[in-house]
């Protein structure tokens, strides 16, 4: 012992940060172990989920679901309007965001900007009060990008009339959907709504987003790994860093483009537009991952996360088919031994799906296969968590 203390001595705090703020303002050298018990203390969930651990059933499960995810193969094979690409935006007055389900009073600001943008540019209202008053009226519905394959930085906002790229994962021929970027300074997934970005967006529908098509149309299907891997060698990271993918496309584009017959006039505005945007690859890079994920998707065991996103308020990370033996399945959801699934009263369903992810109240912990949810614990205390102990901001 005498020994030990005559060695410099490094402490490590398991509690409270405050022990170890006073070890160093003592002079002691102290690490501070970020830690928490598992499940937030719930015994039989930390139990139920260190059953999954090496587990044969879920490491083979996630062999699988990483095999599939390894073997997709997302291309860009078209440009199409919201509402022909994905169906439910056809006949309806739907608006897709980034992240979990969330109700329009619950929304940040950004969101609810982006979404008053997104109803003045689909002519549901003709100003932003009336535009506001919609939303807030449950005039409009709001759903996940994720839920329709769907993804978009930031806000993420989808609306009926926007152009979309369409890729296609080739392994299994399941497609995945992203809109256009805008460029930086004001834009609507900042949430920036004048006029300024209400033209850009009319434009970007009225003239990009044909041009492109066409384009594809002399090009053809575009590989977007290839491309992503190269770009990944010249810097980028296709996400923040975008020039190289940017460049990438393109040096495929503009041959494209001249091909197309179109006015020159007009190929030299959407020309322009892509060149002084280095970040317009940047939602073909999401729909690629979109794609490439989603085929890990729906594995039955695995824990393998296959979805992370946010809106601004509430996180979300979701993940396969987990289930561990003896788990039971509850509307497409998955609830652990000894846990079971609760509904607030006094909200109607579509509330509740709203708040609560789809997923009504999880009382005592939960592993829910595709949500966000909302758990009232042991002690009473309303807490927000991701569904699961373990996304793509946003998306």
């Amino acid at each position: 012992m005498n020994t030990l203390f005559n060695q410099p001595l490094n402490v490590v705090n398991a509690g409270l940060s405050s022990f170890a703020d006073n070890l160093a303002l003592a002079g002691g050298d102290v690490t501070h172990l970020q830690w928490q018990p598992p499940a937030l203390g719930n015994v039989d969930a930390g139990l139920a989920l260190a059953s999954l651990i090496r587990h044969p059933l879920v490491e083979h499960a996630n062999g699988q679901a990483f095999q599939q995810y390894l073997a997709a193969q997302p291309v860009l094979v078209d440009v199409m309007s919201a509402s022909h690409a994905i169906s439910a935006m056809a006949h309806r007055k739907l608006i897709l965001h980034a992240g979990p389900p969330i109700e329009w009073t619950d929304m940040c600001g950004p969101v609810k900007g982006a979404i008053v943008g997104a109803i003045l540019f689909e002519g549901w209202a003709t100003t932003h009060e009336a535009a506001e008053r919609l939303a807030a009226d449950g005039a409009i519905d709001f759903e996940p990008c994720h839920h329709y394959q769907a993804v978009g930085p930031m806000a993420g906002i989808i609306s009926p009339s926007m152009p979309l790229w369409v890729i296609e994962n080739k392994t299994n021929g399941r497609r995945a959907f992203s809109n256009f970027n805008e460029g930086l300074g004001k834009v609507l997934r900042f949430g920036a709504n004048n006029r300024e970005v209400l033209e850009r967006l009319h434009w970007m529908t009225q003239e990009l987003a044909p041009a492109l098509k066409a384009a594809l149309k002399v090009l053809g299907e575009v590989e977007l790994k290839p491309l992503m891997a190269q770009a990944l060698h010249m810097g980028d990271e296709v996400h923040n860093r975008n020039a190289a993918a940017t460049g990438l496309l393109i040096k495929r584009l503009i041959p494209a483009l001249l091909s197309t017959g179109l006015p020159i006039e007009r190929i030299q505005r959407v020309t322009e537009f892509i060149v002084g945007n280095d970040h317009f690859f940047l939602n073909l890079s999401m729909a690629a991952c979109k794609a490439m994920t989603d085929a890990a998707h729906n594995v039955p065991f695995s824990s393998m996360i296959t979805v992370m996103a946010r809106n601004g308020v509430n996180p979300h990370v979701g993940h396969g088919r987990p289930m561990v033996p003896g788990a039971s399945e509850s509307g497409g959801r998955f609830v652990l031994p000894g846990l079971w699934r609760g509904r607030r009263r006094g909200r109607s369903r579509r509330q509740r799906d709203h708040r609560d992810g789809g997923c009504g109240r999880l009382r005592h912990g939960v592993v829910a296969g595709y949500c966000e949810v909302r758990g009232r614990h042991a002690g009473g205390r309303h807490q927000q968590q991701p569904s699961h102990a373990g996304h793509h901001a946003g998306r």
